[in-house]
């Protein structure tokens, strides 16, 4: 499970981060992209500092010729990619009747076209191995549509279908896809009342490492207090 490289796509210091260090620590080279680079490059000194191979790639999910462009920079630096995860979202908090139509595609694209970029590329690169996990960053917002959070659900519930879909398409070809229910606040405090990025990250790993006769397409975490 430690061969081939990992592309994670939306990262930053939270839990794209989190997640790329875990694959990192396992052996995994790691190729990390969001829009601004800046933000990256403390993430790839992290790894490279602790002995692992990682590279920062500036690339917009929304864009297709991006998303391209990071896979072939990935497989060119590392290998074929064995790991994709798509982490990127979007969203404006706004009543119904004040949403402007620009917000909306805005929203939706970072949330779930996005994620359709990602996983297309990488089933194209993943089918003919036979070989692979796609793994998508889902949200509350994936099952519930809140009041004022209508872009945010648009976006999460779509992801949610697509993976859905998705998993039942490629899993029969060896490529295992899920989805993740992140259900309550991302933080570290002392009573665990938060998310932690780096205990998200390792169920990340974890369900890429499980064996294909019991692979989990739908995983929900949630804060040991959290109401649901």
């Amino acid at each position: 499970m430690t061969e081939g490289t990992v592309v994670v796509l939306g990262a930053g210091p939270g839990l794209g981060g989190a997640i790329a260090r875990r694959f990192a620590t396992a052996g995994h080279p790691v190729a990390i992209a969001a829009r601004g680079q800046a933000k990256l490059d403390p993430i790839v000194a992290g790894i490279t500092g602790g002995g692992g191979r990682a590279v920062a790639i500036a690339a917009d999910a929304t864009r297709e010729a991006d998303v391209q462009a990071l896979f072939d920079r990935a497989e060119a630096e590392f290998g074929p990619v064995r790991v994709a995860v798509y982490n990127a979202s979007g969203r404006v908090r706004k009543p119904i009747a004040e949403i402007e139509t620009a917000e909306v595609e805005d929203a939706w694209r970072r949330s779930c076209f996005g994620g359709f970029l990602l996983g297309r590329e990488a089933a194209r690169r993943m089918a003919p191995r036979g070989a692979g996990t796609i793994l998508f960053t889902g949200a509350s917002a994936s099952v519930k549509g809140y009041a004022l959070s209508a872009t945010f659900a648009m976006g999460k519930f779509g992801l949610l279908g697509l993976a859905e879909s998705m998993a039942r398409e490629l899993q029969p070809k060896g490529i295992h896809v899920a989805h993740f229910v992140i259900d309550g606040g991302i933080g570290e405090n002392p009573e665990d009342a938060g998310l932690r990025p780096d205990a998200i990250a390792e169920t990340y790993y974890q369900v890429h490492s499980q064996h294909r006769s019991a692979w989990s397409t739908k995983v929900e975490l949630r804060p040991w207090v959290e109401n649901f």
